[in-house]
């Protein structure tokens, strides 16, 4: 077995990028033969009142001392060719590794993380945090908090588990988690084996239950791992692996049931970590309306004016008046549109906007340009995010698996299994529009077969239809 390398650090906070690291430590270990290294470190950024009482570590202390750039070759290469082994290693580890990017250097060790082999060795404890294991083993720490003083506990633990276990076992134990690394140290690897790889919705929780992710994939297990994967090289997934305690799914009759309850559960749980899909509550878009030069000019109408599907020069939707108001500008910059006329700025009559004397555009709030080439361009730069007329005289089912999902006007219904549930949602009021789904519907009928779809005008509801 190669040599090991036990590795606490202290830091500034826990974000990879924003945050750095105040002190290391490391201790080698081979052939029953121990070195240690440690060393304070500059981090050339603010060290709050928080992290200093938890760790005796001030910016007093740190004043004066090495970078991390000043030292990174020399702790490169103590530890380089080593098992990294560290508690709650994706921490350290992701410290480290996105520490050593910056000075150009890349870091990839194979990584031990205790928790791990804590939870493997002695799956009768409840917990396996350092402090638990301090405890229940009998362990002395001379500094807790300090890098030196958890880096020792570590090798502490090692030696208690050789001697409780025996060295083979140990080295049985270190093998089976070097292949099982990317699962995080708060997750089972038997209950991400359970996962099943069909179609379906994961979610990922926190502490006391709290919703931390939710998501959607057609093989439940690989996208699963995939997070962890990523976990060894992006922020974002690596801040989520330290925070998951527990995973859930639900599997759908297909990739589309999947994008539909994925949309759902977003918008009911809000999980910290989701940006997509939350709720929508100022919805809008863009009607165009002739002025009295001509000219076609953009209005707002809010989500009570909209008829999706059923009303002709309307744009958007947006998810607010602020998204629906950059994307204009954005158009105007890029098409050489007036943005007087657009109504996004204001000029006294007769007087050019200021985009004319930028020569971005082309004369229409002075006359310049005719109505008829200005709505052009306007159209036609306006196309791409038309909402689109509902292509069927009513309701319709998309089939999958052993039913299918039901929409009127760009509008989810609910998913039918036989001729009286469609029966039901057919007599049921439309929910209330929602973006995503239109979205999710759109995309989905480009791409779905027309065998597949069911039309329910004047359908007759019989067994046969499915």
């Amino acid at each position: 077995m190669n040599p090991l390398a036990f590795v606490d650090i202290e830091t500034t906070g826990s974000h990879f990028e924003r945050d750095r690291i105040t002190e290391i430590a490391i201790i080698s270990f081979q052939n029953g033969q121990t070195t240690r290294f440690e060393t304070l470190l500059d981090p050339e950024v603010y060290i709050p009142s928080g992290i200093t009482v938890l760790t005796g570590i001030s910016p007093q202390m740190v004043q004066g001392q090495p970078t991390f750039e000043e030292r990174a070759q020399e702790l490169f290469q103590e530890l380089e060719d080593k098992i990294f082994i560290a508690h709650n290693a994706r921490f350290d580890y992701g410290f480290l590794k996105a520490a050593f990017k910056r000075v150009g250097l890349d870091f990839k060790p194979k990584v031990i993380c205790t928790v791990k082999l804590s939870r493997m060795l002695f799956p009768e404890q409840k917990r396996h945090n350092l402090d638990t294991i301090i405890q229940t083993h009998g362990l002395t720490c001379a500094s807790r908090h300090r890098a030196m003083g958890d880096a020792d506990i570590l090798l502490q633990f090692w030696r208690l588990c050789a001697e409780r276990f025996g060295e083979e076992t140990l080295k049985a134990s270190v093998t089976k988690l070097l292949k099982q690394t990317s699962i995080p140290a708060n997750i089972d690897e038997s209950l991400v084996r359970s996962i099943p790889d069909t179609p379906g919705v994961y979610i990922f929780y926190a502490d006391h239950q709290e919703y931390l992710y939710i998501g959607k994939s057609k093989t439940l297990r690989t996208r699963v791992m995939s997070h962890f994967q990523q976990a060894l090289t992006q922020r974002k997934e690596a801040k989520m692996s330290l925070r998951v305690k527990h995973i859930e799914w639900v599997q759908t009759s297909g990739e589309l049931g999947a994008l539909l309850l994925e949309s759902k559960l977003v918008k009911e749980h809000l999980p910290t970590m989701n940006v997509r899909l939350r709720r929508t509550t100022e919805l809008c878009a863009w009607k165009l309306e002739s002025n009295h030069l001509g000219y076609s000019v953009p209005s707002l109408i809010s989500k009570h004016d909209l008829v999706p599907g059923a009303q002709k020069d309307i744009y958007g939707p947006f998810r607010g008046k602020r998204e629906a108001v950059e994307v204009l500008k954005k158009l105007a910059k890029n098409h050489n549109l007036c943005e007087t006329i657009l109504g996004l700025e204001k000029v006294s009559p007769g007087k050019p906007c200021f985009g004319y004397q930028l020569k971005t555009c082309n004369g229409a709030c002075v006359g310049l340009e005719k109505p008829e080439l200005h709505n052009l361009k306007l159209t036609s730069a306006l196309k791409q995010m038309e909402l689109t007329i509902w292509p069927y005289e009513g309701a319709i089912g998309i089939k999958e698996g052993d039913g299918c999902h039901l929409f009127d006007k760009w509008i989810y219904m609910g998913f039918a299994c036989d001729p009286q549930s469609v029966e039901d949602l057919l007599n049921n009021s439309l929910p209330e529009f929602d973006l995503d789904i239109y979205k999710i519907i759109k995309t989905f009928l480009r791409k779905t077969s027309q065998s597949n779809i069911l039309n329910f005008t004047n359908a007759k509801l019989t067994p046969t239809a499915y």
